[in-house]
């Protein structure tokens, strides 16, 4: 049904899919709004509630900004449409279910939706619900991490799972808190949030480094070490949507239908870089339609446009390399840090040993690493289909006294990155 849900009419559509496809899905909550709204999941998996050795998680969040909710709805349509395709046997659907954990959460922000949706898709204001009941933009409220790894690379410190700030947890709303505490659970691979305002594909950076000395109206590509991935990604969904790829849409130009955020207008404290720098996932933010209430004569036309690229972009989580880290005893390394040579960004290996890398096609020199035990390093080829399977087991390090070790590396600890840490500069009117 193309309609718009309320809060109650969403969970009745989410337990209603539960309950069609009960051996494939789950729903749990991560936490609730300011107004003690859930924050609802909708998981499905071959074995849901459970992380499989070497089966990717991925995950999809709508409805970030209240007002702009045709994401919210997507959401819903692709959970009604997974949950049907895999009772009637669709061979796709089944192997994506099958060998992918998918996490999809139509609303962040049920709160601003209910203030936007109480005026109408007629009468709604452009900002009117876009922030939750705290007044506050939920993609301007992450931690700051850009700004400590511009200067954490000056000093040759961390390319990755930036330490957060001594004081974060008083800085961000009660939906961000469960955001953080939801990615800090989970080894999401990648992910997508999504808006309304424009129609783009936008990739990471979203902040400048050049914003702490310029204007902030100025724009400056700010590319990740990824960048050439995320291009890559960001097309995945642009092309196999209708019109996204066309590039003109809503009065803007955007080549091949994506953009760098930071390219378009540079944003501090945005979800989709603190995925990128604190954990291991890698996210884009898909800008779905020039109105950010459609009516709901348009949600189904909305819907066909946007099928085959919700579906395509899932599969893109399988691709690179991905594999196991364990000891001599074949027991795994949780936090082994997986570095590809080239590429100044790493990743690190979950709970159980696995890890998963997403690359393009081509031949890499990976090294795993891990406190306690020696570095092993392997070269691999990386094909344009499945992900290439690449195990590490680690030989324990020699114990050596210690006057005879040396310190190694560039240790920084949070104070010393937040010492560098500038205000940011603010922006109105803007889409993300």
């Amino acid at each position: 049904s193309f309609l718009h849900h309320r809060y109650e009419e969403l969970v009745q559509a989410l337990f209603r899919v539960q309950s069609q496809c009960p051996y494939v899905t789950r729903i749990y909550s991560i936490g609730r709004s300011v107004e003690g709204r859930h924050l609802y999941v909708l998981e499905f998996s071959d074995y849901p509630g459970i992380h499989e050795p070497l089966e990717p998680e991925f995950k999809y969040v709508g409805n970030m900004h209240g007002n702009e909710v045709l994401g919210r709805e997507l959401l819903l349509q692709l959970s009604e449409f997974l949950c049907e395709e895999y009772r009637r046997g669709n061979e796709r659907i089944t192997r994506l279910i099958h060998d992918t954990r998918i996490h999809i959460m139509p609303s962040m922000n049920p709160d601003g939706y209910e203030v936007a949706a109480k005026q109408g898709p007629d009468s709604n204001g452009y900002l009117t619900g876009r922030n939750n009941a705290n007044g506050v933009d939920l993609n301007r409220n992450f931690p700051d991490l850009n700004t400590l790894m511009y200067y954490s690379r000056e000093i040759s410190g961390p390319n990755h799972h930036i330490p957060l700030p001594d004081n974060w947890k008083s800085q961000v709303e009660p939906e961000t808190l469960a955001v953080i505490q939801w990615i800090s659970s989970y080894n999401f691979v990648l992910s997508a949030n999504l808006h309304g305002g424009a129609v783009v594909a936008n990739y990471p950076y979203d902040k400048s480094q050049d914003q702490r000395f310029r204007s902030h109206r100025r724009t400056v590509n700010t590319p990740t070490p990824d960048d050439k991935l995320f291009q890559k990604l960001a097309k995945t969904y642009s092309y196999a949507h209708s019109w996204m790829h066309r590039g003109w849409n809503c009065g803007d130009y955007f080549a091949d239908g994506i953009t760098n955020g930071a390219s378009w207008y540079s944003l501090s404290k945005g979800m989709q870089d603190f995925n990128y720098l604190y954990t291991n996932c890698f996210e884009i933010t898909l800008e779905l339609s020039c109105n950010k209430f459609p009516p709901e004569e348009d949600l189904e036309r909305q819907w066909m446009a946007n099928r085959e690229a919700l579906v395509a972009f899932i599969e893109e989580v399988h691709q690179g390399i991905k594999g196991m880290v364990s000891d001599e005893n074949n027991n795994g390394i949780a936090g082994a840090v997986i570095s590809v040579q080239g590429i100044s960004h790493d990743i690190t290996s979950g709970d159980m040993g696995d890890y998963f890398r997403l690359l393009l096609p081509g031949t890499y020199t990976v090294t795993a690493s891990a406190e306690g035990y020696q570095p092993m390093t392997v070269t691999t080829t990386v094909g344009p289909a499945a992900p290439s399977l690449v195990h590490f087991q680690l030989k324990q390090e020699v114990v050596r006294k210690p006057a005879d070790r040396k310190a190694s590396g560039t240790r920084m600890n949070n104070k010393a990155l937040q010492k560098k840490v500038v205000p940011r500069a603010t922006r109105r009117g803007t889409q993300r």
